[in-house]
């Protein structure tokens, strides 16, 4: 690796863990378009870049996702029996998921990841302070594996730990902003380990792949990415549990309209 490279995956995994921490994401939409842009920079073959961003952004998450969890967890933030329902379709739709990236072509795969920010970004911008009376209406087991499957399945695609998903199916469902946060920041973990394990396959063999890469992930930039997030996340959690809930919603908002816009006009 050059310099630059180990410079650029560093800054990168430091944004992504403080995000991983204070909002619930995997830090998959800072990562995947960061490693877009980069892997261009460095010269990997074109029709591969997206791929790999994707798949290296997961393994990425299997890391922060961990670290962000147990300090969620020690906050009181991470409701288990709801996680526990909903990760067998998480990890089911992971899987089905990756196989459906491998058949997209780079370009689509990116605009994909850059409509569906878009799309979750703008909703939460313009979502309505919860109601405080509202009581919690939370579904039952098949509910909830079913919303876990598609959780999983998008999150796999573009190469997320699900937060941007999960934090607000959860606060729709009637769990406070920070328990929505820490819950997703989980499910990061199971859909992290089963997508990154279906990039690995998916990938496994192609022509072109660049040194260090075992499939779609490229242990370069999950190793450097990694050394910056993981200590960072436990900060980003500790901010969660202490900012105004208004803020972090829409801090989240704009972050993921942001990213869209970039993505979509590379």
């Amino acid at each position: 690796m050059t310099l630059f490279a180990i410079l650029a995956y560093l800054a990168t995994g430091v944004i992504s863990g403080l995000l991983a921490g204070l909002l619930g994401v995997g830090g998959g939409v800072v990562i995947v378009p960061a490693l877009i842009l980069l892997f261009a920079h460095l010269g990997f073959a074109p029709e591969l870049i997206a791929h790999l961003a994707v798949g290296t952004s997961l393994a990425t998450i299997i890391g922060t996702g961990l670290t962000s969890a147990l300090a969620h967890n020690r906050r009181g933030g991470v409701r288990w029996e709801i996680f526990r329902r909903l990760a067998p379709g998480i990890v089911l739709g992971a899987w089905v998921g990756a196989a459906i990236a491998g058949f997209l072509p780079q370009i689509w795969l990116q605009r994909v990841f850059g409509v569906f920010l878009l799309i979750v970004g703008t909703r939460m911008l313009w979502s309505r302070p919860a109601d405080p009376s509202r009581q919690p209406s939370v579904p039952g087991a098949l509910g909830l594996a079913a919303a876990g499957g598609g959780i999983g399945a998008l999150s796999a695609i573009v190469g997320i730990g699900g937060g941007s998903l999960t934090v607000p199916y959860l606060a729709r469902v009637g769990l406070s902003m920070r328990q929505a946060v820490g819950t997703s920041s989980a499910c990061g973990l199971p859909i992290a380990l089963a997508g990154t394990l279906g990039f690995m396959v998916i990938g496994w063999g192609k022509a072109g792949l660049p040194v260090g890469s075992t499939g779609y992930v490229h242990w370069p930039a999950v190793v450097a990415i990694l050394l910056a997030s993981m200590p960072i996340a436990p900060f980003g959690a500790r901010l969660a549990h202490s900012l105004p809930i208004p803020i972090l919603t829409r801090i989240f908002g704009v972050l993921l309209v942001g990213v869209a816009a970039r993505l979509l006009l590379v």
